[in-house]
């Protein structure tokens, strides 16, 4: 069989199931966005909810922009070539959007955790000193 032939029935075959696969993800990341959102009773600060969404998302962006350059190997028309382009720029920008998201809401989760293990220290320092201080004032000094 000829190789043209074989990637002209191959190619969209690959950008169906790729595009499919985007879709799919955005679906699914969707639901399970929204299962986390009615489980935290709407709490739109939920860093964890919109982490979920913003990764699939993601992912999904992955999968699409992956369909598109198969179809540069499709395109016929310089047309065709312009809006296939306009396309890839602006999911690549969504894409950038979304990383940045998902980084600094994992920067600020970190922050938050390393802000309370902080504060816990300070606690158990302040109850050993506070025992201690304790302790002390009741023992004679030697």
């Amino acid at each position: 069989m000829d190789l043209h032939l074989l990637l002209a029935k191959l190619i969209p075959l690959l950008i169906t199931l790729l595009e499919l696969t985007g879709v799919l993800l955005i679906a699914f990341g969707s639901v399970k966005a929204i299962v986390d959102l009615i489980r935290s009773r709407f709490n739109l600060g939920n860093e964890d909810t919109k982490l979920t969404l913003a990764q699939s998302l993601a992912l999904a962006l992955e999968f699409k922009m992956g369909a598109e350059i198969l179809k540069t190997i499709t395109v016929r028309t310089l047309d065709e070539l312009k809006i296939l382009g306009a396309i890839v720029l602006i999911r690549v920008v969504l894409t950038f959007v979304i990383h940045w998201e998902i980084k600094t809401t994992h920067e600020d989760k970190k922050k938050m955790i390393h802000q309370i293990r902080i504060q816990q220290e300070r606690e158990k320092l302040a109850a050993i000193r506070s025992a201690h201080a304790e302790s002390g004032s009741d023992q004679e000094p030697s």
